[in-house]
């Protein structure tokens, strides 16, 4: 028998329901499905006890509360998962559900052999043994990144709705649309959410808890050429082509993602466009500490001005702009929410993972808000693939957590 009843049947209810952000979009959400699947979370929201549910105008977050009923003494706690899946395949999602996995065997996830979950690709399988598993059917994403981390929440709700005499402090709770753009929690209204403390249910495997994060920008490197006919080009021509790619061997070289790892930043060239007369080149860059973060960005300008000094006018122009920052330099200030993440974990004998990510979450910017964030464990694995999936012990587990956080927070208030 699970151990929460509301849990899996959330889950796949969630998971079928396209909710592809739109990256192209400057709208807020920036896709009508999340719009619409985000008023079905608010009306759940209602039925399981939680008030003043609204939508924020500002970000799209559809937010509430769940009362107090230690008598009001518990500090508040925020819980956050968005609702946006990534930039892969969500349209008529097939969860399969596969009990009492053996941890060693191939998973045939489409049926016919062309789409197969293996444990010799996918080494974290072996971790599963015993337990049950949603996968896909391999034609798309799961959705488990992060609807596993909307079921949590909403079964944490379910439990005290079903448990009124377990005391807890006020609750608050959001709901995110555009995670995967890396907009959702720039319109955030941190002042109307009101908590001093939130965590985004957001990570991966079990005991994921992550407090520090990239610091994160965008530089955009446009380059004007010359183009001429290739028979008179002699003297001539200035390839635009050719001076991006310049420009790109001007880089350091081993500093990129494929080559680093832990805390080592990078430069990542993901979009490369144009003809021999203009170009244009996008790049994100990356590191944990801030003083290096800022050399960075410098070097992508004095590589543009290397370039620059050897033509009669400027080819090159650079751009930046900052995305996020390490989450860390807000959180070192004040360890209260780790520490409280990391108690109730060892509580429940799940050991925490804690590590540097090279990424960031919502969490990175709300912390920067005035609202400490860090992140806890969802489920996934294999995010943003058809080889997406998530275990339903672990989910649970995750529910453990947040009721034992809950918990936590309200004895030592008391």
């Amino acid at each position: 028998m699970a151990k929460y009843e509301t849990l899996l049947p959330r889950f796949l209810k969630y998971v079928k329901v396209n909710t592809r952000s739109n990256p192209n979009s400057d709208t807020i959400p920036t896709d009508p499905k999340e719009v619409t699947f985000l008023k079905t979370l608010a009306a759940e929201l209602e039925e399981v006890g939680v008030k003043d549910v609204h939508t924020q105008a500002s970000s799209g977050y559809v937010v509430g509360t769940l009362p107090a009923n230690d008598g009001g003494k518990t500090p508040t706690i925020g819980y956050i998962s968005h609702v946006d899946t990534a930039d892969f395949n969500a349209e008529n999602i097939q969860p399969q559900v596969h009990e009492n996995y053996d941890g060693t065997s191939d998973i045939d996830l489409s049926g016919d052999g062309k789409w197969v979950l293996k444990p010799s690709v996918f080494p974290s399988l072996k971790k599963y043994n015993g337990q049950t598993l949603i996968t896909t059917d391999g034609t798309t994403l799961l959705g488990s990144d992060d609807k596993s981390g909307v079921a949590d929440i909403m079964t944490m709700l379910d439990y005290y709705k079903a448990h009124p005499e377990v005391k807890h402090g006020e609750l608050r709770i959001g709901f995110a649309p555009d995670e995967e753009t890396g907009t959702g929690a720039d319109h955030f209204d941190a002042k109307d959410f009101n908590t001093k403390y939130a965590y985004t249910v957001d990570g991966g495997p079990l005991g994921e808890l992550e407090y520090e994060t990239f610091n994160a920008a965008q530089a955009t490197i446009d380059i004007q050429g010359n183009e001429v006919h290739t028979a008179v080009a002699k003297g001539l021509m200035v390839n635009a082509l050719q001076l991006g790619i310049d420009y790109h061997n001007l880089i350091p070289e081993g500093d990129r993602p494929e080559l680093t790892e832990g805390r080592e930043g990078f430069y990542h060239l993901f979009k490369m466009s144009g003809t021999p007369d203009h170009a244009q080149l996008i790049y994100i860059i990356r590191d944990h500490d801030r003083k290096i973060f800022e050399e960075r960005k410098h070097i992508m300008q004095e590589v543009a001005d290397k370039i620059n000094y050897n033509y009669d006018e400027p080819r090159v122009s650079v751009e930046v702009h900052d995305q996020y920052y390490n989450m860390r330099e807000v959180l070192e200030k004040d360890m209260t929410p780790v520490e409280l993440a990391q108690k109730a974990m060892e509580n429940l004998d799940i050991k925490p993972d804690i590590y540097p990510v090279r990424g960031g979450t919502d969490g990175s910017k709300i912390s920067f808000m005035g609202i400490p964030t860090p992140n806890l464990f969802a489920g996934g694995e294999n995010m943003h693939s058809r080889f997406e999936y998530v275990s339903v012990q672990t989910m649970e587990r995750a529910v453990d957590t947040l009721l034992e956080i809950n918990r936590l927070n309200t004895e030592q208030a008391n």
